[in-house]
Order: structure tokens, then sequence, then C-alpha cells
């Protein structure tokens, strides 16, 4: 009767594998992508060179290219929403977009919620003052006393309370334009951000330095919502497509390896 039993078993369970390779597969996450012919990617308009507006009005930046070269080569349409950096998670875990297309650092408490693409690039975080400040490295404004800003929820705020716990930090939910105003104006001594948004904010102010020593260095990823694997699994097979050849290193070498974009956009 057991051998009877286990040969039951078996005959049942070789059925049901051939049902299961009879059956339609399940839609997913790129076949939704794929009918809807659209892409919907959050992102934060925080400034050049990730993604801004330009001087023609065109939404733009290294974030906004990368995405757009994936929407074509999909052969679907780019939609863009526009989030304040603290609501891009809830965007996306709520289903509104498919991916977050921003400078965001994959930390353990991100990598919780959501999925992350492999590394785009990287950053180095660094802090900056007023040109005629006495701060010259980021050590020195760790002290008691002195007031540090930072983008709200963000990687850098997490350096300032991690590499700066003398200081008391004051988070911007504004984004990093809203920390450099502040600094430019003399309403807090220092600010964190990384080094290609302080470069360009030294530009565009005219009143500030960089302080010396990098904090950190961090990966930048995309992320899609936990769930999404196929959508996880085409993007890094994709940063692996565009890095072999290498328009990856093109989009990197304009945008955030130098300064060529500013007469193009600025």
């Amino acid at each position: 009767m057991a051998s009877l039993l286990r040969k039951l078993s078996l005959a049942l369970a070789i059925a049901l594998s051939w049902i299961g390779f009879a059956l339609p597969g399940h839609a997913d996450e790129m076949d939704d992508i794929l009918k809807r012919g659209e892409l919907r990617i959050a992102v934060q308009t925080q400034g050049p060179p990730v993604s801004f507006i330009d001087r023609n009005g065109k939404r733009t930046g290294l974030a906004i290219e990368l995405a757009e070269m994936m929407a074509k080569d999909l052969g679907v349409k780019l939609v863009i929403q526009d989030y304040d950096w603290k609501a891009l998670i809830p965007a996306l875990l709520a289903g509104k977009v498919d991916m977050i297309a921003a400078d965001m650092a994959p930390t353990p408490q991100r990598a919780a919620q959501l999925l992350f693409s492999r590394p785009m690039f990287y950053q180095e975080t660094a802090a900056f003052a007023l040109k005629d400040s006495p701060l010259k490295t980021w050590q020195e404004a760790n002290a008691e006393g002195k007031l540090v800003g930072a983008t709200q929820a963000s990687s850098y705020a997490a350096a300032a309370k991690r590499y700066m716990p003398k200081a008391t930090l004051k988070e911007f939910s504004g984004g990093t334009v809203d920390v450099a105003q502040a600094v430019s104006t003399g309403r807090i001594d220092a600010g964190v951000s990384d080094v290609a948004n302080i470069r360009t904010f030294i530009k565009e102010y005219g009143n500030l330095k960089i302080l010396e020593n990098a904090m950190a260095r961090e990966p930048l990823a995309f992320a899609v919502n936990p769930s999404h694997n196929h959508l996880k699994f085409w993007l890094d097979n994709y940063i692996e497509v565009v890095s072999a050849d290498k328009r990856l290193d093109e989009l990197l070498d304009y945008w955030w390896n130098s300064d060529a974009w500013e007469k193009d956009h600025k």
C-alpha cells in the first residue's frame, strides 16, 4: 500500500508540473511596463547634476538621461514624477512609480524596504561652509555650538549624525538646495552633501568653499519595489550592458566627473 501511495504521489507531482508548464506565465512588473508602454520614475529635482530644470525649462541630469536611455532601449515612454526626497520611497511602495531614479544610497535601512540595483556610480560625502569661515576641515565643524545642515532623511544627514555627533544637526525637507542657501546666508555653520553638488553650489553662490577631507564614499543606485525581482534583475543586466558598451561611462564623464554639462544647460 505504501509503495502504491508513493507511486500515486509521484504521478500526481509530475502531472502538476506539466500543468504548470502548460499554463501561461503570470504577468509581472516588466510585462506591466511593456503593456502600459510607460516606464514611470520618481525623481527629486534638487539641483544639478543628477536631476534639475535647465535654462530652457527642460528637465535633465544624470539620472534623467540614464532613465531616458532605459526607456528608449525598452521601447516605451518615460514618465517622470517629481517628489520631495522624503516622499520618494512612499511613492514607490504605493505603486505610483516603477522605480526611484535618484542619487540614493542603498543603506541597510533602505535595503530592508526596497530592492536596489547594483551601484551605478559613487559619490564622496563632504562638508562645506562660507568661503570666509574659519573652518578648514569637517572635523572642525564637529563641535558643540556648531549648526550643521543636511537634507532630511538622507544619507547626508546620516553621515552628519555619524561623523559630526558634537554638532547640532538641522534637517531640511526641501533638499540640498535649501541647505546651500542656509550656509550661504550664514544661518548655519556648515552643510553636508556630495562633492558634485557642493562644486555646483560653490559656482552658483560664489561665497562657499568645500571643507577638507571627505567623510565617506558611498554607492548610488536606483530602487524598485521589494516584490519586483524581475525589474531589479533587468536593471542589473542593463547596467552591465551600458557599462560594457561605454554609454554609462560617457554619461558619468559628462555629468558627474566634470562640469562639461554647464555650458549646455546653465
